[in-house]
């Protein structure tokens, strides 16, 4: 019913595809207008308005590698990097 439709980003004119997917989506929403921005262009301006979030450094107590946080740590507590952190809740999520 629905076939891709290759439009044009009006923020940075470039071409993006509009998927038959996509498509059946906005219909089952009752959405009539098509998207003027891509992906991209989109996800920039709706994180234009958001303060930047403050990064903390961290060193992570499995590996020891450098790595950062979005909050700021407390003193005498461990913290993971992405990967040793991503490990720990793939071990915890099986255990149940």
């Amino acid at each position: 019913m629905y076939e891709d439709k290759t439009l044009i980003c009006k923020d940075c004119g470039e071409e993006f595809i509009f998927s038959a997917g996509e498509q059946e989506f906005y219909a089952e929403k009752g959405f009539v207008n098509e998207p003027q921005r891509c992906k991209a262009c989109r996800q920039a301006r709706k994180n234009a308005g958001r303060p930047q979030r403050e990064r903390s450094a961290i060193i992570c107590a499995d590996c020891g590698k450098e790595d950062s946080v979005p909050f700021t740590p407390m003193e005498g507590k461990d913290y993971y990097c992405r990967e040793c952190f991503a490990k720990r809740n793939a071990v915890g999520t099986d255990a149940e």
